[in-house]
Order: C-alpha cells, then sequence, then structure tokens
C-alpha cells in the first residue's frame, strides 16, 4: 500500500480513531511498507482529536527509533506542533525535550519555538515561556522580529511592563528591529495598565524608526486617556491624528464614547455625540449602532431615564439603529432603576415590532424582578420563556434561585434546582454556593454540611469561594478554631483543608498541585481577622495581618477598617489614626465604614470639632452619610449636652434623605427628659412615631421617661395610648404609674388604669392590685377592695408570670398572622407626602421645641424595626 493509499485509507475512518491506528500500526509494522512518515501528521490529528494520550505517546516513541533520523525529527516536529496548538502543551513539551535529547546536533528551528510561545501566551503558561527562552539562548536560536513582539505581549499580557521594555530594548542587540506590531503591543500594554503616558512616548520612537502609528494606536491611546480622565490629552491626540494625515473614523469617537461613559462622564459623551451628529462639514463621522448603544448604556446607568427614553425613542424611529442589544441594555437600565413596569411594556413592544426577546432579555428581567422579591412574577415570566420556544439556561435557574435564598425560602430554592436537573440543565459551583451560604445563613449547618458532601459526589469544582463561605459560617457559629484551621489548611491542601465538613479527604481530592488550586484570599483573610477582632482576639488578628502581607495578598479598604473599627470601639483613637495612615499610603481610599468608625471613636471622647471636620471631609470626597453616621453623631452631642444642635442634625438627616431610625429618636428622647425638657422629648416622640410607626418602643421608653421624671398626668396619657394600641407591656413600669398614682392620692385614676388593662385582657402581674386595694381599704371603700383582691388572688392562681404582659386580642392576631403595622420608613419617603410631613415636624419643633399633648394621637401603621437593637 503506497503512502497516497494509507493516507486516505487512515482519512476514511478519522470517524473510527482506534481503527485507524490500529490501521497504521499494521501497516507501519509491514516489512514491504514504504516510508510511513508522510501519513504521521494524518494520524497524529485523529488521535489530538480523539484525545487518545497513551496513543499519541506510543507514536512519539514509535518516531524516535524509526530511520531515516531526519525524517523522523520532521514528523516529531509536526506533532509537538500539533499538540501545542491543540491546547496539550504539557505532552507537547515532554515531547520538545525527549527531541532535545536525542537530537542535540539538530537545532530546533525558530519557527517551533515561535509555535510554542504563542500557545503557551495563549495559555497563561508563564512558566514554560521561561524555561522555552532560556533553551532558545541556550541552543544559540536566533529569534525573529515576530518571536520578540510574541514575548513582549506575553510579558504585557502578565503586567510585567518593565521586562517587557527591557526586551524591547534589546531587541537591536539580537539583530532585530521593531516593526509597527511590536509598538502596537506595547502601546497596548501600558495603556491596559493605566499608564498611557508611557505609550504616549512609544509614538515619538516610531517615527525614530519611520513608522506612523496607525488608527489602532491612536485609538487605544485616546481611549485610555479618555479611561483615566485625561480628557484634554485624548482631544490633542485626535488634532495630532489628523496632522498626521488620518481622519478620526467612528471606532475613535466610540472608544472616547465608551471610555467618559465608563468612567460616570456621561455629560462628555452626551457633548461628542451630538457634535457626531450635527457637524458633518467638520469631517466627523455619523454615529453608528455602537455609537447609540454606547450612549443609551451610559444614560442608563447614570440614571437618566428621560434622556435614556428620548434617545430610544428617536432609535426607533429610524429602525436600524434599534436592535435585539439595544432593546436589552434598554431593559437592563429600566431594572436597574426599579422600573419594572415599563420593563415589563418594552418587552411586549419588542414582541409586537417583530424583536424577538432572547434568553439574556429574560434573564435581565428575572433579575429585576428577584431583587425586587416578586418571585411569583419571575415564575410567570419562566413560563413565558418556555411558551416562546426558549429554554430557561444556568443564568435563568441561578437568578430564580438566588431570588429564593435572599427570601430564606430554602425549600423552594432546593425545588429549582431539582426542576433544572429535570430539564437538563445542571447546576454549577456558583449555584452551589449561593444554596450554600443561604445554609449557613438559616442556621441549618447539617444540610449545608450535606450539600458540601453531595458537590464532591456529582464533581462541582469547591473554589475558594466556597471554603470562604464555609470559613465564615463557622466564625458566625461560634466555631473559629475550626475556621482559623481550615483557612490554614488551604495553603497545603486547597480544598481539601475543609476535611469531613465536606468529605473530602486529603488523599482522594487533595489540590494542593492543581493549576486552579483554592487558596486563601483577600476575601479568606478578611473574614478571619473581623471574627478575632469580635472575639477579643487581637494579637492573633494581627499575625493574620502579617501572613496575609507575607502571602503577597495587598490588603483593601476592608481589612483596614477592620482594625480602625476595634481600636475605635475600644477608645485606641491613636491607634485607629496609626492604621488610616498605613492605608492611606497603600493607596486605598476612605469608605463609610472608615468614616463611621472614625466618627465613633472621636464621639467617645467627646471631640466633636473633629467629627465636624470629618463630615467635611466627606462631603468633598463625594461620600454620603448613613444613619450609623448621624446616629453616631447625635449620641456625641447628647452625651455632650449640645442638645440645641441635634435640631439641625435630624433636619440634615430627613433633608439627604437618610432614614432616621428607633436609635436616633430613643437617643434624642432619652437625652431630653434627662435635661428635664419633657416638652422636646415629647415633640421628638410625636416626629418619631410619624416618621417610624407606632411603635410598642417608643411608648414604652416615652412613658417610662415621663414617669421617672414625675410627669405623671402626661406618663398616663402615653400608657393610656399603649392601653389602646394592645401593645406589649413588659416594657413599661406601669407598677410604678399606679404606685405613684396613689401616693399621689389619684385613686380613681389608679383604679381606672386596673380596671382598663382587665377590661381589655391583659394578664399582668397581680402584685399590680396591692396599692390600689390597699388604698381602697384605707378609704373605706371595702367591696370595691374585695372585688378587686379576688381579681388579683384569680390572676395569681393562673400562674401569669409577670413578664407575660399581652392581651388575649393580641394573642389572636398573632395566632392569625396580622401584623400590627403594614408600612415603613421606606414607603413613607417615597411617598408623595412622606418627607414632606416629616419636614413639617421637624419645622415645627425646631421653631421652639414647643411641648405638645399626646392624648389625640392617631394610629399609624408602619413596621421598619422592632428592637433598639436593631438600630443602627
Amino acid at each position: 500500500m503506497g503512502r497516497t493509499k494509507l493516507t486516505q485509507a487512515l482519512l476514511k475512518n478519522s470517524n473510527n480513531p482506534k481503527l485507524a491506528w490500529q490501521l497504521f500500526k499494521r501497516i507501519q509494522s509491514s516489512p514491504t511498507n514504504p516510508s510511513f512518515l508522510p501519513s504521521v501528521p494524518t494520524i497524529a490529528r485523529i488521535l489530538i482529536s480523539a484525545k487518545m494520550l497513551p496513543e499519541i505517546d506510543h507514536l512519539h516513541r514509535l518516531l524516535l527509533s524509526s530511520q531515516p533520523q531526519q525524517g523522523s525529527l520532521s514528523s516529531l516536529v509536526s506533532l509537538v506542533k500539533l499538540l501545542a496548538k491543540s491546547g496539550f502543551l504539557d505532552n507537547a513539551f515532554s515531547q520538545f525535550q525527549s527531541v532535545r535529547v536525542k537530537f542535540p546536533q539538530n537545532l530546533p528551528s525558530i519557527c517551533l519555538y515561535n509555535v510554542l510561545f504563542e500557545c503557551c501566551i495563549k495559555e497563561g503558561r508563564s512558566d514554560h515561556v521561561l524555561w522555552l527562552y532560556k533553551d532558545m539562548v541556550t541552543a544559540s536560536v536566533s529569534p525573529q522580529t515576530y518571536t520578540f513582539n510574541l514575548l513582549i505581549c506575553g510579558l504585557c499580557d502578565l503586567g510585567h511592563l518593565e521586562e517587557a521594555r527591557e526586551l524591547f530594548d534589546k531587541m537591536s542587540e539580537k539583530g532585530c528591529l521593531p516593526n509597527e506590531f511590536t509598538f502596537g503591543i506595547l502601546v497596548r500594554g501600558y495603556c491596559r495598565f493605566g499608564l498611557a503616558d508611557k505609550g504616549l512616548e512609544l509614538l515619538d520612537e516610531m517615527k525614530r524608526f519611520r513608522f506612523l502609528p496607525n488608527r489602532v494606536v491612536y485609538n487605544t491611546l485616546i481611549s485610555s486617556f479618555c479611561k483615566e480622565g485625561k480628557t484634554d490629552d485624548a482631544e490633542k491626540l485626535v488634532e495630532r491624528m489628523r496632522e498626521d494625515g488620518l481622519l478620526p473614523d467612528v471606532v475613535t469617537f466610540n472608544s472616547r464614547i465608551s471610555a467618559l461613559c465608563r468612567a460616570g462622564k456621561i455629560l462628555e459623551a452626551s457633548r461628542i455625540f451630538r457634535d457626531m451628529q450635527i457637524d458633518e462639514e467638520l469631517g466627523l463621522p455619523q454615529p453608528n449602532v455602537i455609537t447609540y448603544n454606547l450612549m443609551l448604556e451610559g444614560f442608563s446607568k447614570q440614571g437618566m431615564l428621560q434622556e435614556a427614553k428620548t434617545l430610544v425613542e428617536s432609535m426607533e424611529k429610524n429602525g436600524d439603529l434599534m436592535n435585539l442589544e439595544s432593546y436589552n441594555i434598554w431593559l437592563l437600565g429600566l431594572l436597574r432603576n426599579g422600573k419594572l413596569v415599563e420593563a415589563h411594556l418594552v418587552l411586549k413592544d419588542m414582541v409586537n415590532k417583530g424583536v424577538a426577546p432572547n434568553i439574556y432579555s429574560y434573564n435581565i428581567v428575572m433579575d429585576g424582578l428577584c431583587k425586587n422579591g416578586m418571585l411569583s412574577d419571575a415564575r410567570m415570566v419562566m413560563g413565558f420563556i418556555i411558551s416562546s420556544g426558549l429554554s430557561p439556561d444556568t443564568v435563568t435557574y441561578s437568578t430564580l434561585l438566588h431570588g429564593y435564598c435572599r427570601k430564606g425560602k430554602l425549600y423552594e430554592a432546593n425545588n429549582i434546582l431539582h426542576e433544572m436537573m429535570r430539564n437538563g440543565c445542571f447546576p454549577n459551583t456558583y449555584m452551589c454556593n449561593i444554596l450554600l451560604h443561604s445554609l449557613w445563613k438559616e442556621g441549618k449547618i447539617s444540610e449545608a454540611e450535606e450539600l458540601l458532601q453531595k458537590m464532591n459526589e456529582k464533581g462541582y469544582g469547591v473554589d475558594t469561594v466556597t471554603c470562604n463561605i464555609v470559613i465564615d459560617g463557622l466564625c458566625k457559629s461560634g466555631k473559629l478554631d475550626k475556621a482559623v484551621e481550615i483557612a490554614n489548611g488551604m495553603w497545603t491542601h486547597g480544598s481539601a483543608a475543609l476535611g469531613s465538613l465536606g468529605n473530602s479527604f486529603i488523599g482522594l481530592v487533595d489540590d494542593a498541585h492543581s493549576s486552579k488550586r483554592c487558596v486563601p484570599d483577600l476575601v479568606t483573610y478578611s473574614i478571619i481577622i473581623s471574627a478575632l477582632c469580635k472575639a477579643g482576639r487581637l494579637d492573633e488578628a494581627k499575625k493574620k495581618f502579617k501572613e496575609m502581607m507575607g502571602k503577597d495578598l495587598q490588603p483593601d479598604s476592608v481589612v483596614f477598617d477592620i482594625f480602625i473599627h476595634i481600636f475605635c470601639k475600644e477608645g485606641k483613637i491613636s491607634s485607629a489614626f496609626r492604621v488610616l495612615k498605613d492605608m492611606e499610603k497603600r493607596g486605598c481610599n476612605k469608605s463609610l465604614q472608615t468614616y463611621n468608625s472614625l466618627i465613633l471613636g472621636l464621639g467617645s471622647k467627646n471631640q466633636i470639632f473633629e467629627i465636624y471636620g470629618l463630615m467635611d471631609e466627606m462631603r468633598e470626597g463625594g461620600i454620603t452619610p448613613n444613619v450609623s453616621t448621624y446616629n453616631n453623631i447625635i449620641s456625641c452631642l447628647c452625651k455632650s449636652g449640645k442638645l440645641q444642635d441635634t435640631s439641625s442634625i435630624l433636619d440634615e438627616m430627613v433633608q439627604k434623605g437618610v432614614n432616621p431610625n428607633i436609635s436616633s429618636f430613643k437617643m434624642l428622647i432619652e437625652a431630653f427628659c434627662k435635661a428635664c425638657d419633657f416638652g422636646v422629648a415629647q415633640e421628638l416622640f410625636e416626629i418619631a412615631l410619624s416618621i417610624c410607626g407606632h411603635k410598642e418602643a417608643f411608648y414604652s421608653l416615652m412613658f417610662n421617661q415621663l414617669l421617672v421624671g414625675g410627669q405623671l398626668s402626661e406618663a398616663k396619657l402615653v400608657f393610656e395610648a399603649a392601653l389602646d394600641r394592645s401593645f406589649y407591656l413588659g416594657g413599661f413600669l406601669y407598677k410604678d404609674l399606679i404606685e405613684k398614682l396613689c401616693q399621689d392620692e389619684k385613686l380613681e385614676e389608679a383604679s381606672e388604669i386596673l380596671h382598663k388593662m382587665i377590661k381589655r385582657g391583659y394578664k399582668f402581674d397581680p402584685a399590680s392590685f396591692m396599692p390600689v386595694v390597699d388604698e381602697l381599704g384605707k378609704r373605706g371603700h371595702k367591696h370595691e377592695a374585695d372585688e378587686l383582691a379576688e381579681k388579683m388572688m384569680e390572676m395569681a392562681s393562673d400562674g401569669r408570670e409577670g413578664d407575660k404582659i399581652y392581651p388575649n386580642a393580641r394573642e389572636s392576631i398573632r395566632r392569625k398572622g396580622t401584623k400590627v403595622g403594614a408600612d415603613d420608613w421606606h414607603t413613607i419617603v417615597h411617598r408623595d407626602d412622606g418627607s414632606g410631613i416629616a419636614l413639617k415636624a421637624l419645622k415645627r419643633v425646631q421653631k421652639g421645641w414647643g411641648q405638645r399633648s399626646v392624648s389625640h394621637l392617631q394610629p399609624h401603621k408602619n413596621e421598619f424595626l422592632d428592637h433598639w437593637e436593631s438600630g443602627g
């Protein structure tokens, strides 16, 4: 059989690689067989395509032992190239090394090195690149300009820009001159890492080599300058481009607009876009669909929905400009800004205009609905997907599963997993991590461990995120030492450090030598350091910080904030500011958390002037204070007795749309009551009710403060209002009220309160009857005293404890699952009249902080926080 016939026979059986291999071996071993070498590339491609690695190694050994050597060397080189290009780099390098040993006198061609360099760079195998380069130098193989271009490109991709520049400078020493591509690669590398100025310097060097920069180089630099906020430099480059005889094209302008939009400079991008539309006489290119989509995305991201809507309308007039991508961008913009109804209309409009939504369109809508807790609507969209002939993908199911997990509906989330597998769509590690995180969050530790076991059994890649979820869960469940043990073990054994938690025993699944090994990252250390600090183990936290630095993990503002917060909490302000200084040296920006911690610390030292300085700094830096910020300031002002200044703080909160919470009002009411300014305290009480709703906590606080301050009449009014709302009375000093009324000879009022509590079905402490019974006895009202005494004995015989103080009506409401109060502050401030009511109340208070009666208070349904501890 001739060589042509052998190759044809192999090609004919390429769909049956095992048969083709048997045929090749039989012909090769035949004594009458002419040279089989010409058929080696064909059989190699068949074996590589079928991933028959043992057979490929057999072929390699066969070629090493065959004659003539020169012919077999050519086939061996061909096999190495095919393996490298097919992604089998380790096999290619193993064979390349054996060829170098077998044929030391035959130097590999620069072409082979170039192929191997290119494949290594593509796969990100920098270790192979380094070895290969040393081997090339040892073999005295002269590199080509193309070789240098590959190496410079690889170094730039890895961020080793200095080494890339050194290699660029050495090209002439090796007898090679850079070409246009060399300059372009280096310019792109500088721009990619935010060093556009260095890229600009290369333009002058290009002229020294008599090269003119092309549009690609200019567009790269212009885009980078825009991204860095250097719009003036970008404009100069556009002019320089014209001077070099290159007219800026639509790609140039799109690069500028894209970079400006990404940087949030939408108005500058809009100006360029407008110029493109109207200045044809200046030779500016007309905007294309990409330009319109960039502007639409920019407007949407900045919340400029009116401008985006106007743009969409103009795009729709020209049908060529409004494509599926445009609709998806518009849908995403609407849902990001909470416009669910409008997004639904856009989806219907797409169908009416013949633009069929794809799965990405539906996934955008699904994501918006799930993030807003509208899971039943998301389920309906899932039905639309199926009815339209599309199949939900992993993203669709992940979105729905995440939505259920956010709501704590783990049973439904688990059903989603089963549903997607029934439909032939298998969950990935990301989905499993979502469910795993929710299980830990809900305290379902055994279920979380079971899920980990299943992830290993099913072959899902347990990644660093998975390990972090487990470590965080252990920290929050009080198993800090176990969490530290796992984090330490990850450096040696990767995900196997989870041990029995995931049934992943080190001997079986140790990923210590894997290229994608699970090792601790910045998040891991943040979790551990935070948990150690909270547990009071500050010295261990500091050691972990040093360990992290030793592992070449640079801390971010989150890690620094942990230490700043703990130092401020402990009153070690100077230590906190030392950490802050180190944080700024490392280029980490101060966050809202940083400022809140510092304000908390300064407040504990009563350093009000410094706090106001930090507030000014926050405003200048564009950081908006939150409720915790203001609460820390209010706390400081209250402790220092500067109560009049709190008025402006509360006013500023509402003006800026920051929601005052229960803690805000609690501090203020307590402070004014302590200062015996009960009129202002009652004004604040009314404002609190109008903003946060009628909370038991407000009533019990106001009542107790009035009672302790000797304001019996006002305290009685508040208590009666609480009774009218059937509040739980565990936090009310009602026994003291009854006793003090009796002491003040207001027996009728004390008796009235007792009868009202009995009438409303309250079960309260029987000892409350004693002052009234005694006083009635002293006054000779024996019959009334006996009736109350009998009621007291009846209550005592029921074994009712003093802390179980609630009316029967309340029990009934709870059994039925009815909420007392439905709205919250978020709803109030988003109503047309919400912030207006709050502002009017505040203005009234600021005019004099005058005292008002509480007897006319009406119910105002609201349920923002139920406990003082919840308020930041």
